[in-house]
């Protein structure tokens, strides 16, 4: 008797998925389909299951066509049911193509053609409009965003817009968008959303265009270089009742969400420093290294690091100040940016061109906390105490690049109507454009 196995969430069961078992079923004389728990969803990032598990099971009972049914809840669960059960042939649809080869040398794995214009998704649509999401740019973080937002319910990328035709064109094939647009007017026209990922010095346009025309927008960090405009995009989205946020990712992961419950629930006692380092050796071709106006490393990195010293110690410093070391066209290799605080003290260190130990520090009048590095993919930190021997670890999912975690955000935002975000806010925002501004302002004197 030939085995085959084929796992999902078949979450909003629909016939794309009736016609996956009944291929999966045709492949060999025994079908068993595992079914994702709620949790083991979450822990792999997945946020877009919108029934329960006891429906979802029930569903594909009535089908008919499942010989067994079993419970996924774990990584690994799929080699250990491979052998456990004696599986020959394992299957799963075709936009998982190559993620399961790994499984060759235990059975045969077969990718079945998906159904087209039959998936969940559109079902989604039907209990809840689906948010009509427009990407601008094509660069590195917008081909890992795209790839993100699958992971959501609610929000769908359809479009993407890039002055450059050819890159526009590019994308929209990569990743299978509806739509392509070199007239940014036009783009909009289609569109609930923007995601704004051009180049730093484009942002300020991009976002006040969208805000104007109607549209929620996640324009990726720094926001702008200035305080006043900061203030001018919030005031403008608050005015029209849209949705304006800052996309530094590591203010919505769930690790640096945990991270601040336990600091604000005062086991450490009062925060009187913090300390955060994000460095990176860029190639000196890269646009970092190259753009003598908006590159370098505070204003590729600042926005991350300043954004556990204005979560701990509030956006009312006294003074900051800038230390640089520069290359030979005047940018930042590396910067260290020191808060004075009434009552306490913060550092930022950021590079392009050196290398340090990126971890995050905030030191408490009780004990004081470590994220070790990467500390804005926060995975997991240590509290630490007076007491060497005492030590609370705390872990916590992360997956993928984090940014599904900001689009689910952004879209729970929208969704709930909700002015600002507590997260990482209007204030925050508008502050790190102050600070942002005073260290070009300094940059450019010198």
């Amino acid at each position: 008797m030939k085995k085959v196995i084929t796992y999902g969430s078949f979450d909003l069961f629909h016939e794309g998925h009736y016609r996956l078992l009944k291929r999966a079923k045709e492949l060999g004389d025994y079908l068993m389909v595992g079914v994702t728990t709620e949790q083991y969803d979450r822990l792999r990032g997945k946020l877009n299951v919108e029934e329960p598990l006891l429906t979802r099971v029930e569903n594909i009972k009535k089908t008919g066509l499942a010989d067994e049914i079993i419970i996924e809840d774990h990584p690994g669960q799929k080699e250990e049911d491979i052998v456990k059960y004696g599986i020959d042939i394992f299957t799963v649809g075709s936009d998982w193509t190559g993620a399961f080869d790994y499984l060759k040398g235990k059975c045969e794995v077969v990718y079945l053609e998906r159904t087209k214009d039959i998936s969940s998704t559109i079902l989604r649509e039907k209990l809840h409009p689906i948010i009509r999401l427009g990407v601008v740019g094509t660069g590195r973080i917008a081909n890992r965003f795209v790839a993100e937002t699958k992971f959501v319910s609610g929000i769908e990328s359809k479009s993407v817009y890039n002055p450059h035709k050819e890159n526009a064109i590019k994308f929209s094939l990569k990743f299978g968008l509806r739509a392509h647009y070199e007239e940014y007017e036009k783009f909009l026209d289609e569109i609930d959303a923007v995601y704004v990922a051009s180049p730093h010095e484009f942002h300020y346009e991009y976002t006040k265009t969208a805000l104007l025309q109607g549209k929620h927008v996640l324009c990726e960090k720094p926001l702008v270089f200035s305080g006043a405009q900061a203030e001018e995009l919030y005031g403008l989205a608050k005015q029209k009742g849209l949705v304006l946020m800052e996309a530094l990712k590591t203010a919505f992961c769930p690790g640096f969400e945990r991270l601040c419950q336990i600091v604000d629930s005062g086991v450490i006692g009062t925060v009187c420093d913090v300390e955060a380092c994000f460095t990176r050796l860029a190639s000196e071709q890269s646009r970092e290294r190259t753009d003598v106006e908006y590159g370098g490393g505070f204003t590729e990195f600042g926005s991350h690091t300043m954004l556990p010293i204005l979560r701990f110690m509030g956006t009312d410093y006294k003074d900051v100040q800038f230390h640089s070391i520069l290359d030979g066209q005047g940018l930042d290799l590396y910067t260290k940016a020191n808060f004075v605080y009434e009552r306490g003290m913060a550092t930022s260190k950021s590079g392009v061109g050196v290398k340090s130990e990126g971890q995050l520090v905030i030191a408490g009048t009780k004990g004081y906390v470590l994220a070790p590095s990467p500390w804005w993919l926060t995975k997991y930190f240590e509290v630490r105490y007076e007491n060497p021997g005492k030590i609370d670890r705390y872990e916590v999912p992360f997956y993928g690049d984090g940014l599904r975690y900001e689009v689910k955000d952004f879209a729970v935002q929208i969704n709930s109507g909700e002015p600002d975000n507590r997260k990482f806010g209007a204030k925050e925002s508008i502050a790190l454009a102050g600070v942002m501004e005073r260290f070009m302002r300094l940059r450019n004197v010198s």
